[in-house]
């Protein structure tokens, strides 16, 4: 989660939430350099979030399944937790 605590590198997994990019597409759409890009997508991979693959002379970027369940995972025990409190908070109003 601490890979997502920048702007920058929110802003490029919101980008590649939309589908796969190179680095290049990806650098074009934001305020920093190609290598700003490739360090903030170092950190994105190395934290689960993005793989990378190769398509012919570029590689490209996109969100990894895996990585991006593991957070929604994470998310949803805090959601489930938060509906509980709620519910219970409910039926003691209501008796």
């Amino acid at each position: 989660m601490s890979a997502l605590g920048d702007s920058t590198r929110r802003a490029i997994f919101e980008l590649l939430a939309e589908g796969p990019r190179p680095v290049g597409e990806i650098a074009h759409e934001l305020p920093v350099t190609r290598p700003a890009v490739s360090q903030h997508l170092k950190v994105l991979k190395e934290a689960g979030l993005v793989i990378d693959r190769q398509d012919g002379t570029r590689r490209l970027y996109q969100l990894n399944p895996d990585g991006v369940a593991a957070l929604r995972a994470y998310f949803d025990r805090f959601w489930n937790r938060a509906l509980t409190a709620f519910k219970e908070a409910v039926e003691k109003e209501e008796q």
